[in-house]
Parts: structure tokens; sequence; C-alpha cells
């Protein structure tokens, strides 16, 4: 390990990026489908050994020499974002006459972009850079700092979030109740970059035992948490049909296939209970379900009146639209609508957080006028968002917290709302992406919200991953993705959160700065005794 670690640190110039541009791209094996948890053990010592390697030119003051770890961390990061995000560019070829100019910038642009983050973390780790322990710790906090802007400016865009490898499988994911994905951003790196004290000795000993004690606590916790009785089914239950009509995206945009589209998921809804289960009590539909306009269409919710039982209600996505004013064009939200036995819309949501270029336009003005559009929103302007949730509150005073799509993977925007509701309903159409690793990337993410919360969640997509996932993460039953048909299943009760999710990011900022705290010391100066 010493000889590796001295050949990586003496590699310099262009060897030294793609090196690093690999140890990113491979770390993408411990992301679904994968999950291939163990790689990111290999890959970031490599990164601790690059920038152990990088040096500006002495003449320079000290914020120019860390320069060079800005550019390993950036490329190191941009691996990792163009493994990870390739699959977006999928999206853009279901209107490929409209969209495919724009290829390199998905697939390229984005991730280039995004690792500038990266290359901030590594900037700021060289700027403490000691050795030992000390350096382990300047990388997981930076990276934690780096995770949490990557989720906040510019709107956010958490994807795929270094902490989301430690947490392939419910026994691993059980730690997010307690620290959050924040606090395992930190946590992670700061595990996986310690056996690169193997290949420099100092404070090996305890640098490995510490990385082991919390390896093994992130284990056992796991096991505890669900060696616990399973939560039970709701009281009196509340059975949930979960529909995948698996329509293709093309088809879905096609104006000629809006009747065929609408009655797949009509005659899913109609099919006969399985075996000697119960009907369902609710019935949920994925996002944008509905090909049209449906408060312009009564004979729409007529016909789901016809199918809908008596007591049954019908959670579907739609397009929903509002009169902005005299002069202005109407506005359109991405929702989620609550339709009873009688087909009358008794409850509505729209969606927060929408998808820069997917769902809106930012700078508007500026884009429209280069003749582009949002790839997702064939109106002008593109969808608008709603300031708030809105919770959902069916007959008999349940609730549920719903998330529109991509929205399941902002933790800091659900904070304790959701801990009163029965269950959080994420609705979502992933054949924008085909069957790539995205799908399965989404549903990974989505699933910790229920971890964090203690609250299930339903989830319904058009082309998978459907599923019931309960308070613990685990799949009560599911849909594979690609598969057309539908579950019905009780829908399991909540359990009490290990800690809140406002409580969980303060863990989270303690376990940041104890990391950055450290690293600090370290720099100042303190050492610990060689091996």
């Amino acid at each position: 390990m010493e000889w590796l670690a001295g050949r990586v640190m003496l590699v310099s110039g262009m060897r030294r990026a793609g090196l690093a541009v690999l140890a990113g791209l491979l770390t993408v094996l411990a992301l679904p489908p994968f999950d291939i948890f163990a790689v990111p053990f290999l890959t970031f010592p490599v990164l601790v050994w690059l920038i152990d390697g990088v040096s500006g030119n002495p003449d320079h003051g000290v914020l120019r020499r860390a320069l060079p770890g800005f550019v390993v961390g950036w490329c190191f990061g941009f691996g990792y974002l163009a493994g990870s995000l390739w699959w977006l560019g999928t999206a853009l070829m279901v209107e490929a006459d409209t969209f495919a100019w724009a290829l390199p910038l998905a697939v390229l642009g984005l991730p280039a972009f995004l690792a500038l983050y990266y290359g901030l973390a590594g900037y700021i780790a060289r700027l403490v850079w000691s050795d030992g322990i000390g350096r382990i710790a300047a990388l997981a906090a930076t990276f934690g700092l780096a995770e949490w802007l990557r989720g906040l400016l510019l709107t956010g865009f958490p994807w795929n979030a270094i902490g989301y490898t430690a947490m392939p499988v419910p026994i691993m994911m059980q730690s997010s109740a307690v620290i959050g994905v924040a606090g395992m951003n930190v946590a992670s790196v700061f595990v996986y970059a310690m056996p690169a004290l193997i290949g420099t000795r100092r404070g090996m000993r305890l640098g490995l035992g510490l990385a082991a004690l919390l390896v093994v606590g992130h284990l056992g916790y796991g096991a505890y948490r669900l060696s616990l009785p399973a939560p039970a089914p709701l009281d009196p239950p509340l059975t949930v049909r979960i529909v995948q009509p698996l329509i293709d995206q093309a088809k879905k945009l096609d104006s000629g296939e809006r009747a065929s589209v609408f009655e797949a998921h009509l005659a899913l809804s109609a099919a006969p209970v399985e075996g000697e289960g119960r009907r369902p009590d609710l019935i949920v539909w994925p996002e944008t379900a509905v090909p049209f306009i449906l408060t312009d269409n009564p004979d729409a919710l007529a016909r789901m009146a016809e199918v809908l039982q008596d007591g049954q209600m019908l959670i579907t996505g739609a397009v929903r639209t509002e009169d902005a004013g005299t002069g202005l064009p109407p506005r359109y939200y991405n929702s989620i609508y609550v339709i009873d036995d009688r087909g009358q819309i008794v409850g509505a949501a729209d969606k927060v957080h929408l998808v820069p270029f997917g769902e809106y336009l930012p700078f508007e003005d500026l884009f429209a006028k280069a003749g582009l559009s949002a790839v997702a929103a064939s109106m002008p302007g593109g969808f608008s968002g709603a300031a708030n949730h809105t919770i959902l509150t069916l007959p008999g005073g349940r609730t549920l917290f719903p998330l529109i799509c991509y929205e399941a993977i902002f933790p800091g925007e659900l904070g304790n709302g959701p801990l009163s509701t029965a269950a959080l309903l994420n609705v979502t159409n992933d054949a924008w992406f085909g069957e790539t690793p995205g799908p399965y990337q989404h549903f990974q993410q989505a699933r910790l919200r229920a971890v964090e919360t203690g609250v299930p969640m339903i989830r319904g997509a058009n082309s998978g991953i459907s599923a019931l996932v309960d308070a613990r993460g685990q799949v009560v039953k599911g849909l594979d993705l690609g598969a057309r048909g539908f579950i019905d299943i009780d829908l399991p009760s909540r359990i009490a959160p290990a800690f809140t999710p406002e409580e969980q990011g303060r863990n989270a900022l303690f376990i940041t700065l104890f990391a950055a705290a450290v690293a600090l010391f370290s720099r100042l100066g303190f050492r610990l005794p060689k091996n």
C-alpha cells in the first residue's frame, strides 16, 4: 500500500486529472442499480493520495497554492457525476427533433458545472491539509459542505449525494434516521477515505479502528431498528391500489393517444381484486397520468365516477390550470388531484420544487428569445411552482404528504411536516429515462424519506419503480421497472422517528463542525504518533 500511495502521489499533469476522473467514475458502482458499496473504500483513498501529491508554486500565496486541490476535486466530481447522470440525456431523445442538440449539455455540461462543488471541496480541504487523520477529516467536512451547497444553490440538485452510496439496503439506511443524508455525506467520506492511512502509516491504527467502529455502529444500529416489530397495518385499515400503467413517454405526448392512455389507467383501476384481498379504498395513479386538462373535461370525471365504487377515492397526477388575470396567459401547475366516487375533485396539491429546464426555464425571457422551451412542459412559460406543500386530507381525516417526482430528493424541504400524516405520497413519471439507472437511483433516494420521517411511502410511477415502502425503508410490495400492472396493499402505520428531521439536521451540523475542528486542529500543529 505504501508503494501504491507513493506512485499515486507522484502522478502529475493529465495523468493526475485522468486518474481523478477514473476514481470518480468507479465510485458510481456504489449507486443503484449496482450497489457495490465497497468500491468507495478504494476510490476515496486514491483521491486522498492525489491531493497529497499536489503542490502549488511555492512563490505563490497560500490561496493560489491550493488551486491544484480544486482541479483534483473537480476531476473526481466530474467522473462521478457524468457516470451517474448520463441517463438524463435519454429525456432529450424522446423529442429528438427539438432537443437532441442539447444532449452534450445534459450529459457533460451539467456534470461539469456540478463538479465545481467537488472542486471547492478539494480546494478548501487542501488549504487545511495536514497528515494522518487530519486530512481525512478535512476531506469529509468539505465534501459535506459541498453536498449541502449542491442541494441548496440555484434551486439545488442533490441527486446522488455521496451519502447515498453508504445506504444501498434497509439495514444500511437506518443511520439516516439519526443524522440524515447530510450527516451521512460527512461520515461516509470519513470512513471511505480512512484506508489511505495504510499507505502513509501516520495515525493508521487509530484511524482504521475508528472507521471500523463507525461501520459496526452503522450496521448494528440498522440491525437493531429492523429487529423491532414491523409496523402494524392502520386500524381501521386503508387498502391502497397503486397503478403502474407503463405508458411510453412518446405515446403520452401524442395528442391522438390521449383517450387510450386515459382508458389504460381506468382499466387497471377497475381490475378485480386478486385472491381474497380487500377492495381498495384508495387508488393511486402516477404523475401527469391524466393526459389533458381534467377540469376542462367533465366527461372524463364522469368516466372516473363510473369506475370508482362506493367510498373509493382516486389520487392522480394531472396538469392544473389557473387564470392569471386579464391579458395574461394562464398558469399551469404539475399537480395531484383527489377525486371521489361521484367524480368530484375534493382535494389538490401543486408541485413546489420544479425541475429547471425540465418544467420551467430559468431566465425565461432570455432563453425564450433563443427559441428554447422546457423539456417536459409544452405550454408557454412552462409550469409554475406552488409556494408551499399542501397536505391532502382523505375522508375520515387521514392525511398524506405529497411529493411530486423529484421533490422526494430534497429532505430539507420536508421538515417535520410529514410526521403527523398517514403516509408520504410520491408520484412520478420516470418513463422519460427508460430502463436506465435513473429510476433505480430515484427510488432509493425517495425511500430514504420514509426512514427519516418514520412515515410509510406510497409511490406510484408510470413505468416503475412503484411500491409501498414502510417506515423503515423496506419494500412491503412493489412493481419493478418496466412492469405493467397494479398492487393492492394495506397501508402500514407510521413509527416514532429516532430523531425528527430538524434534529437530524442539527446532528449533521455537529458532525460536520467536529470534522472541521479535527482538520483545523491538525493543521495548526497537532500530530498523531506514526503508526
